[in-house]
């Protein structure tokens, strides 16, 4: 069973109102509840308020000697394979329930993002989704797939519409088919003593190990793939004709890379913009199908 955040077991208490509870019933950002109390329970949790202070510093600065190092590594010494094992390891043992959570959804939630344009588009391209079970599963290079899914994507899609003379717009017969709950549930992630690390300071510990163990430009690739949110997000725009969405993805101009020492802060925006892009294509989804229930039955009615 998941925990009942603090900021709901408390309740309202007007005159020392809780800004998580503010933020978990606001409705103005589209997450379902169980997604946007996991998050806001990992946010409120006392390792990012007392840890992540402290973290964050220290791994920028190991990202710095890092890098000062690998100018005398060769080129393309990389560890790939032992880097996810750590990486499946350090979840498994340190990083909170909700942290672990958010993660595996997020390869599930970005890969039915890209089967949507993918699929909408009037090029159709095809896609490598990756959908981990298990934090175990994450042993198989996930990270580092994703982040080469991510590129290869906008690669195969933008080759396709300029090959057949097209240009993506708005689709006249939307297909939501593959925009689904991942079926990923809170209560099977590992929940030991010491699973108390929250989502952004796992990450900001990650960032250098990510570094350090993979080539220069897998790891400047990784950084400054999350800049494609913007691009991500203007293609599902145009093909649902509903620019207005994009208001909620905001991790810079694609056009512009970024250092890549924030890439932890902004790995964090990256999760959220997803998670919320598909909370809308979920929304939507069910519009459409509400709407297409309808017309027969007002047909019927009419006749």
């Amino acid at each position: 069973m998941s925990r009942t955040p603090d900021f709901l077991a408390q309740g309202h208490d007007e005159r020392d109102p809780s800004p998580w509870l503010a933020l978990y019933l606001d409705q103005s950002t589209p997450l379902p509840d169980e997604v946007k109390a996991a998050w806001l329970t990992d946010s409120s949790s006392g390792s990012r308020q007392y840890l992540l202070p402290f973290l964050r510093p220290v791994a920028r600065l190991t990202i710095i000697l890092i890098q000062v190092v690998k100018v005398f590594v060769p080129r393309n010494w990389s560890h790939s394979k032992l880097l996810h094992r750590l990486l499946a390891w350090g979840l498994k043992r340190f990083v909170s329930p909700e942290a672990n959570w958010l993660i595996l959804r997020h390869f599930h939630l970005g890969s039915q993002v890209l089967s949507f344009i993918g699929r909408n588009s009037p090029a159709p391209v095809g896609t490598s989704p990756l959908e981990p079970a298990d934090i175990d599963a994450l042993k198989d290079e996930t990270f580092l797939k994703h982040d080469l899914n991510l590129f290869n994507f906008v690669i195969r899609l933008n080759q396709a519409l300029r090959d057949q003379g097209l240009v993506l717009g708005k689709a006249p017969n939307v297909d939501f088919s593959m925009i689904k709950d991942p079926g990923l549930r809170l209560s099977d992630m590992p929940h030991g003593k010491l699973n108390f690390l929250d989502l952004q300071s796992a990450i900001e510990l990650f960032t250098p190990l990510y570094q350090l163990m993979l080539t220069d430009n897998d790891f400047w690739r990784a950084a400054n793939s999350l800049q494609l949110d913007e691009t991500i997000g203007i293609y599902a725009a145009t093909v649902l004709g509903a620019p207005e969405h994009l208001i909620l993805v905001n991790n810079k101009h694609p056009l512009v890379p970024l250092s890549t020492l924030r890439a932890g802060h902004r790995l964090v925006i990256h999760g959220l913009s997803t998670e919320m892009l598909h909370s809308l294509l979920l929304r939507m989804q069910a519009a459409h199908k509400a709407s297409s229930e309808a017309t027969p039955a007002r047909e019927e009615a009419l006749a």
